[in-house]
């Protein structure tokens, strides 16, 4: 019996010790977050150097940044929330910067956050093409604005899936026992 409980207790440590397995792919999301911030200002570069004033023009622009800062966001909110959750709690002492959200997502609200910015993304890039259709973009066809559209609506009707299993979920949590 005492060499069954040594047993079990070594893989237990061995099991919550490969956690930190996944740290690794944390850090490789903090490459792509320098990736996106590379494209970020590579895209301002673009804007600048053709600079003009129109005003579709300066609306694509910003639509794009606005696509690249929320895709940075979501990085961000997957690297904490995913390293507190299945690695360790980050120790941030008593900084008044820490966000109020971390250490209090689980992976639940964690889907709902990544489900809310792949739609918000996906309606920035449905709205930058319907605004290259006003240019007359030739890559812009209706095919393509077709696939964009079901692309977004298949994103929006996922997201209310997923907010129906968790309200379902937690209706069965919150049900008292008989």
């Amino acid at each position: 019996m005492r060499r069954r409980l040594a047993l079990e207790h070594i893989l237990e440590t061995l099991l919550f010790q490969a956690r930190w397995l996944i740290a690794p792919f944390y850090l490789g999301l903090v490459l792509a977050l320098l990736l996106l911030l590379a494209t970020f200002f590579h895209e301002i570069y673009e804007y600048v150097e053709h600079f003009s004033l129109d005003a579709e023009t300066v609306i694509l622009a910003v639509l794009s940044l606005i696509d690249l800062s929320l895709a940075g966001n979501l990085v961000i909110i997957v690297i904490f929330s995913g390293y507190e959750n299945f690695v360790s709690k980050i120790d941030t002492g008593d900084s008044e910067d820490r966000p109020s959200w971390m250490g209090t997502l689980d992976f639940s609200g964690l889907k709902m956050k990544l489900i809310g910015s792949i739609v918000a993304i996906s309606v920035i890039s449905l709205l930058r093409a319907f605004m290259r259709l006003t240019q007359h973009d030739p890559t812009m066809d209706s095919r393509t604005l077709a696939w964009l559209v079901g692309l977004h609506v298949t994103f929006l009707f996922s997201g209310l899936l997923f907010a129906l299993m968790d309200w379902v979920a937690s209706l069965s949590e919150h049900k008292p026992e008989k």
